[in-house]
């Protein structure tokens, strides 16, 4: 009998925050994030972090939003690097103890690899930062790394953004590093959970519409200033941090050859292929139960829990 938990997921602006808010007071949840931009301190309103605190639960300090314990969230320094080993290692540990306190486990957000990598408990290769090889790497172009990639690992060059820099230059360095192409080491270990997976369905035109809303309500709310404090700070845009969307479309900007209206265009832009690569990567997993309204999640996850207690 295998310790269950419930995974809610969907592209980006999807309402992933306020149904994984419901169903947790509802069931008695902590959230552990799956999302990783949210794992930076210091990126609120780029990130779309939902707004919470700091407090102590116990003998160590939780984040909470709107009083539900969240795990993965606003945890580590812009400048330090974070592997996709990393978070599935933390999440496995915390979805563990979150069962050992008699809550249930909710993992939430969009990153696909990091939600695959926990529950499929992939064996993925430990392989260190080399600052010398990224260096040399940092300094050849997106369309030259994304060639070579073509040429040692093609299967992962289809599932990376070819505009994504880091994760080029990561899939490279493990490439190098071990002999062996990156996609072929990420294999599936034993299973530690049972799992519900749900996703959120958005008609296309409203999810674009929201993601419209979104980025225009993130510059009024400041994210303008969120950035420049970033940069005044020395984190560079080669940053795994400043390299997501949200970030990397001001580098024009505070490098003085772009404008404030162009930035908002890139922000929108990108957001929407964004979702895009996120929905291409989730509709992979035919173990996903996609629902309309909170309704239907709420109703899966209760039938679901249940056959865990008359267990």
């Amino acid at each position: 009998k295998l310790p269950k938990l419930i995974v809610l997921l969907g592209p980006t602006t999807s309402g992933k925050t306020e149904w994984s808010l419901r169903l947790a007071k509802a069931f008695g949840g902590e959230v552990i994030s799956a999302d990783s931009r949210q794992v930076y301190k210091k990126m609120n309103i780029g990130t779309a972090k939902a707004i919470g605190e700091w407090r102590w639960n116990g003998l160590r300090k939780m984040y909470f939003v709107d009083d539900v314990p969240h795990h993965m969230l606003d945890i580590l320094d812009p400048g330090k690097i974070f592997t996709v080993a990393d978070y599935r290692d933390k999440a496995i540990k915390y979805s563990k103890l979150i069962r050992k306190n008699g809550h249930v486990p909710f993992v939430v957000g969009g990153t696909g690899l990091y939600i695959s990598s926990f529950i499929d408990n992939w064996d993925i290769p430990h392989v260190s930062a080399h600052k010398k090889l990224r260096k040399s790497l940092g300094e050849k172009s997106n369309e030259d790394l994304y060639k070579l990639l073509q040429t040692l690992d093609p299967v992962s060059s289809e599932r990376i953004d070819p505009k994504n820099k880091r994760r080029l230059v990561r899939a490279l360095e493990v490439c190098i590093f071990t002999g062996e192409p990156f996609s072929k080491q990420r294999k599936k270990g034993k299973q530690l959970f049972s799992t519900l997976q749900i996703g959120i369905v958005v008609n296309r035109d409203e999810l674009h519409e929201r993601i419209e809303r979104r980025v225009e309500q993130m510059m009024q709310r400041g994210l303008l200033e969120e950035v420049r404090a970033l940069v005044k700070q020395k984190y560079g845009w080669h940053l795994s941090s400043m390299n997501g969307v949200g970030y990397r479309q001001f580098q024009g900007y505070f490098e003085g050859i772009d404008t404030l209206d162009h930035v908002i265009y890139l922000l929108k832009r990108d957001t929407r292929r964004f979702a895009r690569r996120q929905m291409t990567w989730f509709r992979r997993d035919k173990r996903i139960f996609w629902c309309k309204t909170y309704e239907e999640a709420e109703k899966l996850v209760k039938e679901f829990l249940i056959i865990d207690n008359k267990n």
